[in-house]
């Protein structure tokens, strides 16, 4: 039997989670409704964020999950793109943004009298 990183997501894994902390999950998956849940933001907006934070966090199964959600929500495949192309363009603008520690660590060191 080939193993894969990412088990299937199955009835019987699903079931063993809820049984090992039923409050936790119970509460858990109260938070998730009422998050996702028409507000300021229509939920197929909230759907269309999650789908870019999942693709930062690189979580498959959230990538496969808030597609899925978004698209019943009624978002296009054109609007997901999108998202997605927001995501790419954060994360990588935080590692430009973030290059001024590293800017800031090679004056630091060249700053150092030799030993």
């Amino acid at each position: 039997m080939e193993r894969h990183m990412y088990p299937d997501t199955t009835k019987e894994l699903a079931q063993k989670r809820r049984e090992l902390a039923p409050e936790i999950n119970a509460a858990f998956r109260a938070f998730g409704q009422k998050v996702f849940a028409d507000g300021a933001l229509p939920s197929k907006t909230k759907q269309l964020i999650a789908v870019a934070v999942a693709h930062v966090t690189q979580c498959p199964y959230c990538i496969r999950g808030h597609t899925e959600l978004a698209l019943q929500k009624g978002a296009t495949e054109q609007e997901l793109i999108e998202a997605i192309w927001v995501a790419a363009e954060m994360r990588a603008g935080a590692a430009y943004a973030h290059s001024v520690i590293a800017l800031d660590a090679m004056h630091q060191v060249a700053a150092k009298p030799a030993e």
